[in-house]
């Protein structure tokens, strides 16, 4: 059976007159976009500008809430109760789909960003108060995550999920992904990039910062648009992929593909 795998990557991360990637270019080689939704990242402008250019092109629309930290980018953690936390991420869900509904669009896919991304891949509390925004808002909303807290709460409420894997985080031997404030959390080197993305998708095998092999399993692999030589490596991972015989596809795609068979 021919692999298959979405090609994801965070955007809309700029502000004001700031830019951090090229997003224009960067959504010719993606298939499903994470869109900032203002409170780490993204103004009014960025967001529609985004949101239109990813329709334009097919790219499906994943909203990527975070804390209200523009300051921090959304990496610092805020003692914020459960309410907060659902009432926020509703906010930032509300405020992406206005835009995707003025563009003819909707929004496909929630991943939270930073550190609410990393409470609630641990915490079920952090984890629930995000699910409970997406049922406020649109329960058939796909949750993009690791198998995780909140991965697995989703799944146990029923709604869709669909496991993301990351081309240049490494991995710990419990098949999570190693914090950035640890040492070699994140690789540079483009030829290992592009072989372990071949590794991951084809064979369904990672090797751990330990040197371990493990397994894992992913619908959508998250490349990122916002380093040096981002795109160039962008393009060769989305090239080896496909001279590989891997067929790039939406999760939302997959997803339907998978209820129909």
């Amino acid at each position: 059976m021919r692999p298959v795998i979405d090609i994801v990557a965070d955007m809309g991360e700029g502000f004001g007159k700031y830019s951090i990637a090229d997003d224009t270019k960067l959504l010719d080689l993606v298939s499903s976009a994470n869109i900032a939704c203002g409170f780490h990242a993204g103004d009014p402008q960025i967001m529609s500008q985004t949101v239109k250019q990813a329709i334009e092109k097919g790219v499906g629309i994943g909203a990527h809430p975070s804390f209200p930290d523009l300051v921090g980018f959304g990496r610092r953690k805020l003692d914020a109760s459960t309410w907060e936390v659902t009432t926020d991420v509703l906010y930032q869900l509300g405020a992406l789909s206005a835009f995707t509904k003025a563009h003819g669009g909707q929004i496909q896919h929630v991943t939270p960003h930073g550190a609410l991304g990393n409470l609630v891949a641990i915490d079920s509390n952090y984890a629930n108060a995000v699910l409970d925004a997406v049922e406020l808002f649109d329960p058939n909303l796909i949750i993009l995550s690791q198998p995780d807290e909140l991965f697995f709460a989703a799944k146990e409420r029923g709604l869709k999920t669909a496991a993301i894997i990351f081309a240049d985080r490494a991995y710990n031997d419990e098949g999570k992904i190693v914090s950035r404030s640890e040492p070699n959390a994140v690789l540079h080197d483009p030829e290992v990039i592009v072989q372990r993305c071949l590794d991951m998708v084809i064979n369904q095998k990672v090797t751990t910062i330990t040197g371990k092999e493990i397994e894992v399993q992913g619908n959508s692999l998250l490349i990122h648009g916002d380093n040096k030589g981002s795109l160039e490596l962008a393009e060769k991972i989305k090239t080896s992929l496909i001279d590989a015989g891997v067929e790039i596809q939406g999760i939302d795609k997959q997803l339907s593909t998978k209820t129909h068979t």
